[in-house]
């Protein structure tokens, strides 16, 4: 198991203590009938197992020598005799059927790379699996049995109604227990906790425990409000849940085609910190800073520009870094969007054609690294030093040191690192970065554009 700050297990949400026992809640009239909603819901979820091949590391035809011997000897010493040559992995979840026809719904983790997937119903039964779509992006799996009869399904609720401080009931198989109720409440939404590039998770005062991933999270009314799917590491009564309306924006196409396409402007945006705010003189920190445009793409197009701050997308208000990737992906390929921007402390609107996504490609929009006494040397890049160290062009100031205190190193810049611009002035050599520097009062914030490696980002830094 990776340790991680988020745990990607199979699982299902125990939910753990409340602030108010649950007789004094019913007594106030205000506790669901958790009795009726078990006996109601257990039939639709299901248990998840799974296996898969795992070859040797160093296949070897008996008495040949291998020269990596010491090291199979040195692993069987280590593992005490765990089998080191093909042997089956195998790993439980939960899910829950969405049509009576059999399709059910899960994490993507739960069943990635699996050769053989089996799914037991609550009265026993069990069946082989097919997986009929997948998004790992979102991390869900679709998957179909055939049980030759009409079986028990899950109502699909509407997650955005969903209120913090509301009753949920989790139903699942925790450590393989099957079948087992647990209930609590929403303790926030719209999280982002770094799973990937469209979170906006439900989190529950939840304790997560292996063999429960994919399970369904209900409401009061018995409606799938959430696939329940991470926990903190280390962390208690803590746990997350995919919204199910997002699942039910690709639902559709993981039926009929079997992947999602997703909508691309083509930009790489970061958060907008107060201090880069006020480099740009906006007066609050907040929209998706753009630090990079691909050429060619939707955005470029449509004449959108590094340093454009994007504060609305289809008359929707653009807060934080991490909403527009989920609006650009939830729109249809093809169709052209009006985008609020704020450029030089003006605003304006432009449109553009949203693109398609690539599926090996990178992320729709991706938030940039962020990295402000200066703590830094910088020497000029020369065709040289740019071919020695790979750099992407053969202009700007390289910074070959960062002290280990000061505002460049509290900025995350690394040696390395190539600055191109700084308060919106190219900059083509050291010579051009210390006079930028050198005419900035004291006090002054400097907003600097670093390329590093392959990624394009705002940082600010104050002179002392």
């Amino acid at each position: 198991m990776r340790k991680t700050a988020v745990l990607f297990l199979p699982l299902l949400v125990i939910f753990g203590l409340v602030s108010l026992p649950l007789a004094a809640m019913a007594q106030q009239g205000s506790c669901p009938d958790f009795v009726t909603l078990a006996k109601n819901l257990k039939p639709s979820v299901v248990n998840i197992s799974t296996s898969k091949l795992i070859k040797p590391r160093h296949p070897q035809a008996p008495g040949s020598h291998n020269p990596n011997d010491f090291f199979d000897q040195f692993f069987n010493r280590f593992f005490q005799g765990q089998p080191m040559g093909p042997h089956k992995e195998r790993s439980l979840g939960s899910g829950f059927i969405i049509s009576k026809d059999g399709y059910i719904l899960t994490n993507n983790h739960v069943v990635d790379g699996a050769d053989e997937i089996k799914v037991r119903l609550f009265d026993g039964r069990s069946y082989t699996a097919k997986v009929k779509g997948t998004d790992p992006k979102l991390d869900i799996a679709l998957l179909k049995i055939d049980a030759g009869k009409d079986l028990p399904a899950a109502r699909l609720g509407d997650s955005g109604k969903l209120d913090v401080g509301e009753w949920v009931m989790a139903i699942g198989n925790p450590f393989g227990l099957s079948e087992t109720v647990t209930v609590g409440i929403v303790s926030a939404k719209g999280r982002v906790i770094g799973a990937g590039p469209y979170d906006d998770f439900i989190q529950t005062d939840a304790s997560i425990n292996p063999g429960n991933s994919g399970g369904p999270l209900f409401d009061p009314q018995g409606a799938v409000v959430g696939i329940n799917t991470a926990i903190v590491a280390g962390g208690q009564g803590i746990g997350f849940a995919i919204p199910i309306n997002e699942a039910k924006s690709v639902l559709q196409q993981l039926k009929s085609t079997g992947h999602v396409v997703r909508g691309w402007l083509g930009v790489t945006i970061q958060r907008m910190t107060e201090s880069l705010a006020k480099s740009f003189g906006l007066k609050q920190a907040e929209g998706a800073l753009v630090s990079g445009v691909t050429q060619g793409s939707p955005a470029d197009k449509a004449g959108i520009k590094r340093g454009d701050v994007i504060v609305s997308y289809e008359g929707k208000k653009v807060e934080n870094v991490s909403d527009l990737p989920r609006l650009v992906a939830e729109t249809p390929v093809g169709k052209t969007v009006k985008v609020g921007l704020i450029r030089s402390g003006k605003s304006l609107d432009v449109s553009v054609k949203v693109g398609k996504l690539s599926e090996s490609g990178a992320q729709a929009e991706a938030a940039g690294q962020g990295a402000g006494n200066l703590g830094l040397d910088v020497i000029d890049v020369t065709p040289d030093i740019a071919h020695r160290y790979n750099l992407p062009r053969e202009q700007g100031a390289l910074i070959t040191e960062v002290a280990p205190t000061g505002p460049a190193a509290d900025a995350n810049l690394h040696p390395g690192d190539l600055v191109i611009e700084i308060n919106g002035r190219q900059i083509n050599s050291a010579a051009d970065f210390h006079a930028a520097v050198g005419a900035a009062k004291k006090g002054a914030v400097l907003r600097l554009l670093i390329q590093r490696g392959d990624s394009v980002f705002y940082t600010t830094l104050q002179v002392e």
